[in-house]
């Protein structure tokens, strides 16, 4: 374009030198004329090439939306490929998840049948227990029935006091009405109480008779008793010795026990917590053979 201009400026200088004033004005409106036309031209591509560039700049940012949506749709495709990894693995142990449980499902039933043999067996075991302590309660329950009404005339109910503790039946026999004061020598009146007792125990042979001797906590000291240990033993010899050699006890069935001034049933501190305290006990046991075929398996009622 510049040299188009530099051509009609060269011209027009060269024809100024040769043409008339008014030959010269005329060519110089045509050569503005053609000038502004051109210039018009060139405006006219500018419009063109910006709207070009204006084009080619929305084709750009389509572009790049385009890529953007390519790439998320890429990474769609990505996150549904590794779905489909993750099912197909989760489908495969499950699969063997069905194997391993068809398996445990066997050794299950096995187990299960095994199990319920061995509650067959517990509750056969159960009721075993159940009717041994049936019995048992039974049996001791008659005894003490028996022994009260047999203790009952004559004796003062402060001196006898008759209970079934668990599997066995006991008497407690004050110190009082048993031993002279201060000593393991027993009383006549104690030979009333134990002539009843062992009338009972000679109808009831498969009983065992445990006397256990009990003192308060006053120390005692004397040429024949050392402390409450002796004196506990002593009187409980006494007894057992009374039982075997006056009444007639079989003495396989006798046993001799000092608990000395333990297991109190009272306090100490007074007079009356110690004449509680100062005791002597008779448990009647049944014997170990008879207590084991109570829980004979071939015993189990059906």
């Amino acid at each position: 374009m510049n040299k188009i201009i530099l051509i009609c400026l060269a011209l027009t200088v060269s024809l100024s030198s040769c043409v008339s004033k008014k030959q010269y004005d005329t060519l110089q409106t045509s050569m503005q004329e053609k000038l502004d036309m051109q210039q018009q031209k060139i405006s006219g591509h500018n419009q063109e090439i910006n709207s070009y560039a204006e084009r080619l700049s929305d084709c750009e940012r389509r572009e790049a939306v385009v890529i953007t949506k390519v790439e998320a749709a890429e990474s769609r495709v990505q996150s549904a490929n590794d779905l489909i990894a993750d099912l197909r693995k989760q489908r495969d142990q499950q699969m063997t998840q069905v194997g391993d449980l068809t398996v445990l499902s066997q050794g299950a039933t096995q187990n299960i049948g095994n199990t319920l043999k061995q509650l067959e067996g517990k509750d056969k075991y159960i009721r075993l227990l159940q009717n041994a302590k049936s019995k048992a309660d039974s049996i001791n329950l008659a005894l003490a029935v028996n022994l009260k009404q047999v203790l009952r005339d004559g004796i003062d109910d402060q001196d006898v006091d008759i209970k079934v503790d668990k599997t066995v039946v006991y008497i407690n026999l004050s110190d009082k009405m048993l031993y002279k004061s201060g000593s393991y020598q027993i009383t006549d009146r104690a030979g009333e109480v134990l002539q009843k007792i062992a009338a009972i125990a000679k109808s009831r042979p498969n009983l065992e008779l445990m006397v256990e001797g009990y003192t308060d906590s006053q120390p005692i000291n004397s040429a024949c008793v050392k402390d409450n240990w002796d004196l506990s033993v002593l009187r409980s010899t006494a007894v057992v010795k009374a039982l075997q050699m006056t009444y007639g006890i079989d003495p396989n069935r006798l046993i001799a026990a000092g608990r000395g001034q333990y297991n109190a049933l009272a306090t100490n501190d007074t007079a009356e917590g110690r004449s509680t305290n100062r005791r002597t006990r008779i448990i009647l046991l049944p014997k170990l053979n008879e207590f084991y075929d109570l829980l004979d398996p071939t015993k189990i009622p059906e």
